[in-house]
């Protein structure tokens, strides 16, 4: 068995053109990308998976840094072939690609990097898994679970979040009905818990100042998880990077704010 039938992935676009991987957020899954995917088919041969712990893909106990998951990453490409990619990860993903460009430069033409830093953030854990903990799953049916998030969740998280509804809406989209007829997340639970751990636990500045691919920054103007100093320290830091903030965004830029994101994304991968 190769180890691409550890994940659920979705392959597209132009064989002929630049290969061009997504990595999704934390709770995240591949179809996140699916609008901006769309949009650099004919550019490019877009890959997007489901990462390890989430999605459809395989679940294992352990390993959830960083490391785990560019080590994936870098198992996938050689099982297509691929020596040098174009690669864009957002929040989580972000923070895994970084790695990955640090551990593997000469495999990463481009990198983008979306509303993530290299700063250690215990009390981001803190508000994500108050947010994640407030929701009572499993539910008995998908629509009991809309009940809830209709009804209920924006008045339990409002001191986490200022986007209740977004997250409401993000929540609702990563459940799913299960064998037994319930319905409860579509990730693994204990693989959130550990990746926020180990991805946000510890500095990781020097992976910035180390960077040597051409790197765009993306930072939605109404984001909490990459204040704008951070945004700044890490434009100052390393002259490979530009940073562009996009207006009306909050985290998830590409989902706010997706042409924009479009836009920027082709202007500096073309």
């Amino acid at each position: 068995m190769t180890f691409l039938k550890n994940f659920f992935y979705q392959r597209s676009g132009n064989k002929n053109g630049q290969p061009l991987v997504f990595l999704h957020g934390l709770m995240g899954y591949s179809q996140n990308w699916r609008r901006i995917a769309l949009a650099f088919e004919d550019s490019h041969e877009v890959f997007v998976y489901d990462q390890r712990g989430h999605g459809k893909s395989f679940k294992p106990d352990l390993g959830y840094s960083p490391e785990d998951y560019a080590q994936d990453l870098k198992q996938i490409l050689d099982e297509l072939g691929w020596e040098q990619i174009d690669l864009v990860g957002h929040s989580m993903g972000g923070r895994n690609a970084l790695h990955f460009a640090n551990k593997y430069p000469s495999r990463v033409r481009k990198l983008v990097i979306e509303d993530i830093g290299p700063n250690a953030d215990m009390s981001a854990i803190d508000r994500i898994l108050g947010m994640i903990n407030s929701v009572p799953v499993p539910f008995k049916t998908k629509n009991e679970a809309r009940i809830f998030f209709a009804n209920e969740f924006e008045a339990k998280v409002k001191n986490y979040t200022k986007q209740p509804k977004a997250m409401g809406q993000y929540f609702y989209s990563n459940l799913e009905e299960k064998p037994d007829g319930l319905t409860d997340w579509r990730f693994n639970k204990r693989a959130i818990d550990l990746s926020l751990e180990e991805g946000r636990a510890i500095e990781r500045w020097h992976e910035i100042e180390n960077l040597i691919c051409p790197t765009l920054l993306v930072r939605g103007e109404n984001s909490p998880d990459l204040p704008r100093e951070v945004f700044e320290k890490m434009l100052a830091l390393n002259p490979s990077i530009q940073g562009v903030e996009i207006k009306n965004a909050g985290h998830w830029v590409h989902f706010d704010q997706p042409q924009e994101f479009i836009t920027q994304l082709k202007l500096f991968l073309r």
